[in-house]
């Protein structure tokens, strides 16, 4: 079901205009609480107060001040605001091309956006941006406005539809060299395992996997049998992990067996890479040094 616009415009693709409309991509279906009050079930309300004079205040009291120390703080107002510099305030202005590929996942944002025609003429041009984006499996890098403030985009291709996903800008990524654990002694036979391990629990594809929220789910069957005034339904737990470190290849192989059987259980595709057997190379080696040792040992005895 198509949803409320929040944004109209136009993305711009050199001298293309293609007027565009915004519509959230993403819903919530989470739970949300009010607070109340324990004595008897009242909501609870907060008040607007001056910290300096303790004046209640109402909207029209209350404007905009950047805080530059505990003492000193900035006020802008709105017509300030509204004078800056916003030249994608009514569009998608798209600043280059790159392969989808070269996008790290750490440079999305939160908002996701689908882009419709916003008149019956625009639709060619969408219909030419789509199916150029998805011929050549490139996406779009792009500066738009939305809510007071310039943002960085990613338009590509979802569907027959055109999908704007919200990103950082570069300078709002934290490195992680500083988060690193360093160098680990990792026997090629620990990574096989692990190789393995990944092989029995891969998909083809995310809609492959049954993905629930059970927590959204038990929190909404104790809402109802409070409503309903009955004992909510009982819920396995499933057992936490316990962070204690174990034997890494013993955990590989456990877990390896574990996946295969749940993989089964389900009727889906269990073929999987076998575990690695332990290499007795090193043993062999020793148990021939021992030999030549001996027969060098007779031979200076002779």
């Amino acid at each position: 079901m198509p949803g409320r616009p929040i944004w109209s415009g136009a993305v711009s693709f050199g001298l293309v205009t293609i007027p565009v409309r915004l519509e959230p991509a993403t819903e919530s279906h989470g739970i949300s609480f009010n607070q109340i009050h324990l004595a008897d079930g009242g909501r609870i309300r907060y008040r607007k107060v001056c910290e300096i004079d303790g004046k209640e205040l109402t909207q029209d009291d209350i404007g905009k001040g950047y805080e530059v120390s505990k003492d000193n703080v900035i006020p802008i107002t709105d017509d300030e605001l509204a004078q800056m510099p916003l030249p994608t305030a009514k569009a998608i202005d798209i600043v280059a091309f790159v392969d989808r590929e070269s996008i790290d996942p750490i440079q999305l944002g939160e908002g996701n956006y689908y882009l419709t025609a916003d008149n019956p003429v625009s639709a060619k041009p969408y219909v030419l941006l789509q199916k150029a984006l998805e011929r050549t499996d490139k996406v779009a890098i792009a500066k738009f406005a939305l809510r007071g403030r310039e943002r960085l985009g990613m338009l590509r291709v979802k569907g027959d539809a055109l999908l704007l996903n919200a990103m950082h800008w570069p300078d709002e990524i934290r490195s992680s060299e500083p988060l690193t654990p360093g160098e680990s002694d990792i026997s090629e036979q620990e990574i096989e395992g692990a190789l393995a391990l990944m092989d029995t629990m891969s998909v083809e594809h995310l809609d492959d996997l049954e993905l629930t929220d059970h927590y959204r789910e038990a929190l909404a069957e104790i809402l109802e049998a409070k409503a309903e005034d009955r004992e909510p339904r009982p819920v396995e737990a499933e057992e936490a992990p316990t962070g204690r470190v174990v034997d890494l290849m013993s955990a590989l192989e456990e877990s390896v067996a574990k996946a295969k059987a749940s993989r089964e259980a389900t009727g889906t595709d269990a073929t999987v890479h076998e575990m690695p057997k332990p290499k007795k190379t090193a043993a062999k080696k020793t148990a021939a040094k021992k030999t030549t040792a001996k027969k060098t040992a007779r031979k200076r005895a002779s």
